[in-house]
């Protein structure tokens, strides 16, 4: 366990179909490095670990055999089952391993297909594993950014939440990355085409009177996976989503009763507040500081920073460190939301710079 517990990071192991005349093709060549984000501090790769690999061998009906073996050099060659050129390999069965897995691209390229043509093959915890490990691996730079777009093709046939949520949380790193660039639209248009379907089967929770006492509540994984394609399909910008968020704050208004699930609060209040005007702005701040629960607190100062107004973010920064309402272990949270708002990133490294001495005084 030495080499996991005192070394660094991780490893990412790298599988692939041996191409080589002398051997057949039921051999693998396996290799290890140490998984790093940056690509110039790769030159120095000296770390090597005991790695306990599961692997399987499917096509396009079954997943066919599945081995462990163990690496503990940089580069090994390994017998496993019989392949030809329509069977892929699958690697680290389960997540069961702390590494990520690489295969070469044609590998990549069968398990894409067979995403495409028949995701249920494929287990769920390895279906959000190739997401995780595919996104993951084109940020640092050991795949091209088009396979893990590739992947995710099949998303609309997903019915399950874990790759749903494997691909979100990428695709919120992406878009951080993207939304300053002229292609932004192509990258937000494409997300929307994978989640509408899904999105629009899901629909939203019913919070009406009388199912307070109902037994038969979805079960969480379900609304998990409801919550996530809400957060998408508003996130990116689909109308359906906007309109009844703008609905729900609309009618929290007029009647002064908060008929919004509570698990979608965050996301409804947020998206209200980026699409409506400054009353919505005052409406929010008010029940802020009116309101008495902790969490609720944090939801509605963190949809406050959703705002596309610079004035009223502007605003926010300065109340966050003259206001007693807010309390001082927040105001960083504030700063930091406000600088992943696209309309507020300047504003608040501009804040950030000129109040340094203050903040720094309440650390």
């Amino acid at each position: 366990m030495d080499r996991w517990t005192l070394q660094m990071g991780y490893p990412v192991v790298t599988i692939s179909k041996n191409q080589s005349e002398q051997l057949p093709t039921h051999y693998i060549t396996v290799s290890q490095e140490h998984f790093l984000y940056g690509q110039e501090v790769r030159t120095n790769n000296s770390l090597q670990w005991q790695v306990p690999l599961t692997v399987a061998v499917g096509n396009a009906s079954r997943v066919c055999s599945e081995s462990l073996i163990w690496i503990n050099n940089k580069t090994e060659t390994h017998r496993i089952g019989q392949m030809d050129d329509k069977t892929w390999l699958l690697g680290n069965i389960n997540q069961t391993g702390y590494f990520r897995v690489n295969y070469d691209l044609q590998n990549w390229k069968l398990l894409i297909q067979q995403l495409h043509t028949n995701p249920q093959i494929i287990s769920i915890g390895n279906r959000a594993g190739l997401i995780d490990d595919a996104f993951n691996l084109a940020r640092a730079g050991y795949l091209p950014q088009g396979v893990p777009l590739q992947l995710i093709g099949y998303l609309p046939e997903e019915t399950s939440f874990l790759p749903w949520h494997a691909a979100s949380r990428a695709l919120y790193q992406l878009d951080k990355l993207l939304d300053r660039t002229d292609e932004y639209s192509l990258f937000s248009d494409y997300v929307l085409k994978q989640v509408a379907s899904r999105y629009h089967q899901m629909g939203w929770p019913t919070n009406g009177p009388g199912n307070e006492g109902n037994v038969l509540q979805a079960s969480y994984q379900t609304e998990e996976l409801q919550r996530e394609l809400i957060m998408l399909a508003c996130s990116f910008g689909n109308k359906q989503c906007h309109r009844q968020a703008v609905a729900y704050i609309s009618d929290w208004i007029s009647s002064n009763k908060n008929r919004i699930p509570p698990n979608i609060r965050d996301i409804v209040y947020c998206t209200g507040v980026s699409l409506m005007d400054e009353d919505v702005w005052e409406f929010i701040w008010m029940k802020f500081h009116s309101s008495n629960a902790v969490s609720e607190k944090k939801i509605l100062l963190e949809a406050l920073t959703c705002s596309d107004n610079i004035f009223l973010l502007n605003r926010l920064l300065n109340l966050s460190l003259t206001s007693d309402l807010v309390p001082e272990q927040d105001v960083i949270d504030v700063i930091i939301h406000v600088g992943r708002n696209p309309q507020g990133r300047n504003l608040a490294w501009k804040y950030f710079r000129e109040k340094w001495d203050i903040l720094n005084d309440c650390t």
